[in-house]
């Protein structure tokens, strides 16, 4: 164990240098500024087909409602799923090849992806494609490890919570659009458009940012490893949360654009106006985001992760109950409002926890375990809501997001010393 821990201390000193130590890597700020711009055109491609999604599958020939939610559910699943499987492996190399080839590989395929969706003549088809949006993108974790890599420790949670709000910016403005234009133009005509904003996000990252990366020894390639990760304490922890927030995150993925559709009387609009509630929740949270990850950076990233996830709890609860679309918007904006701070705060205690010449595996594997929550996310609540009612999947996110908190207030513990106290022993 003193030989490892011998040579974790030479490995993270080694990515300290590069990076310019706790000063970050020079020119951090304007490739923060770059990146944050490209992942928001990113995510605006990807989320700019979300709000129809159960639409499409009807119009590519499933008939049976009870089954709409069901594929629906599957769609969101497999994505997830496959991205799991595949998340440590870009991880991995992303640590010995640098972690911008990374970003534009996940951009560039996302483009090619979200453009042949357009182009199904069946569900199969649109499943298998989502199964390759699984394998091939990825662009949050990938972002969010360069930018990691290149930021001052002491400023990660202000970086990384600016860098949620080009997520949840995009996230916002993505299915607002894109609603709109499938209602006006169609269900195809979207994927062409996302592919096109997957394919300038791309552009932007491959002419106007840098890395300084500097290729690992051999000797601390091969000590690189998974398992080398899991050692750093309340990292374990870590993946759990990141699961379980991740679960309850997309549990009502498949079934809102259809809680939106019964509570409309007229459901000429229902694309632009799903894409509008979903969007607002991604708007407030924008906002929130930078405020709240800042002041993480002050008052802890424990303190503010347990306050958002236990609030944003209790305002999904009332939202299996809202009895018009009005209510339901203002229950969205109050989501966005309570959960704008975790994403942020979660991700920056990775960053403290880990040497930065981990970042690549460690934010690999956590993409990963998201991935696993995101799959099975979307599945159990297309199948809750099936059996039980779409109101199912509303209690199950409540639920689970006031249990996240508390697993998070029993189990994390100062991880901004973990490493320390590791490699004193």
């Amino acid at each position: 164990m003193g030989c490892d821990v011998e040579r974790l201390e030479l490995a993270a000193a080694e990515m300290e240098a590069e990076s310019g130590g706790d000063e970050g890597a020079p020119g951090w700020k304007r490739t923060l500024y770059i990146m944050w711009f490209a992942q928001l055109v990113a995510i605006l491609g990807f989320m700019f087909v979300i709000p129809f999604m159960p639409f499409y599958i009807r119009e590519l020939g499933v008939t049976d409602e009870r089954l709409v939610p069901m594929w629906s559910g599957l769609l969101g699943s497999a994505s997830g799923l496959a991205f799991a499987l595949v998340a440590p492996f870009w991880g991995a190399l992303a640590d010995r090849y640098g972690r911008r080839p990374m970003v534009l590989r996940s951009m560039f395929a996302g483009a090619v992806v979200l453009t042949l969706m357009g182009y199904v003549v069946n569900v199969n088809q649109l499943l298998v494609l989502r199964i390759m949006q699984g394998l091939l993108t990825g662009t949050i974790g990938a972002s969010v490890a360069l930018v990691s890599a290149i930021t001052p420790r002491r400023r990660l949670g202000f970086s990384l919570g600016l860098m949620q709000t080009a997520v949840l910016s995009g996230a916002s403005v993505g299915p607002w659009i894109g609603g709109a234009v499938a209602d006006r133009l169609g269900y195809r005509l979207p994927f062409l458009v996302a592919g096109g904003a997957l394919v300038v996000s791309g552009l932007l990252v491959a002419l106007f940012t840098r890395e300084s990366f500097v290729r690992p020894t051999a000797d601390n390639d091969r000590l690189s490893t998974l398992g080398m990760i899991r050692q750093a304490p309340g990292y374990g922890t870590m993946l759990g949360i990141f699961f379980l927030i991740s679960l309850a995150g997309t549990i009502v993925a498949p079934v809102f654009p259809l809680i939106v559709e019964k509570l409309l009387h007229d459901p000429a609009n229902k694309g632009a106006i799903t894409g509008m509630i979903m969007g607002i929740t991604g708007l407030v949270e924008a906002v929130a985001a930078v405020s709240v990850g800042r002041w993480s950076d002050r008052v802890g990233q424990k303190t503010i992760l347990i306050s958002c996830t236990f609030l944003s709890g209790l305002v999904c609860l009332p939202m299996a109950v809202a009895g018009s679309v009005g209510q339901l918007f203002g229950l969205r904006a109050a989501l966005g409002l309570t959960g704008g701070g975790t994403a942020p705060t979660i991700n920056a205690l990775v960053g403290k926890l880990m040497p930065r010449n981990y970042y690549g595996r460690a934010f690999g594997l956590t993409s990963s375990v998201s991935g696993l929550g995101g799959s099975a996310g979307p599945m159990i609540g297309g199948a809750m809501a099936a059996w039980w009612g779409l109101q199912s999947p509303f209690l199950a996110m409540g639920a689970m997001l006031i249990i996240i908190a508390a697993v998070a207030a029993w189990s994390i513990k100062d991880l901004r010393r973990g490493l320390a106290r590791r490699l004193a022993d």
